[in-house]
């Protein structure tokens, strides 16, 4: 199917509405990534509300800047992962434990129920941390972080 004939826009409610080269069109579609962690801009796929694929998007690049945008808008609240810059403080080394965090988007805390909820991602510096409250919390590079969270970290891994 020709990228070139597909139109994305917004309807009245603020959701995306897909419009097909065959002129078929789907409400609510969901863009959903197939690798977001390891390949985040190879293979997307937009979802009907019924959860069928409506279409598949091999790279996000090859879109153009318009359907780029819009799918970039949807994902960035679809996939809202705050990036830990700093471990202030933890409450103790016992799970659960209450974290005071610095991240890229200021600073919060998160509750850590368990050591399972902090999961290596590829490589060994990477990590993905599940709070409590439902937010994935990302650390990049571990070797970034200053050594007191550093050490405060390695308490858990």
């Amino acid at each position: 199917m020709s990228i070139s004939k597909i139109q994305l826009r917004r309807d009245a409610h603020g959701r995306l509405l897909l419009t097909l080269a065959d002129g078929s069109e789907h409400a609510g579609v969901v863009p959903v990534r197939a690798f977001p962690i390891a390949a985040p801009g190879e293979g997307l796929s937009l979802l009907g509300q019924d959860g069928h694929e409506r279409l598949w998007v091999e790279r996000l690049a090859d879109l153009p800047a318009a359907l780029r945008t819009l799918i970039e808008e949807e994902l960035a609240v679809r996939e809202f992962a705050p990036e830990i810059t700093r471990i202030v403080s933890v409450s103790g080394f016992a799970t659960p434990s209450v974290w005071q965090i610095e991240t890229d988007r200021g600073r919060t805390e998160l509750t850590l129920k368990a050591e399972e909820d902090i999961r290596r991602l590829a490589g060994r510096t990477r990590l993905l941390i599940a709070s409590a409250e439902g937010v994935q919390y990302r650390i990049a590079d571990t070797g970034a972080l200053d050594r007191h969270s550093r050490r405060l970290l390695e308490r858990f891994l």
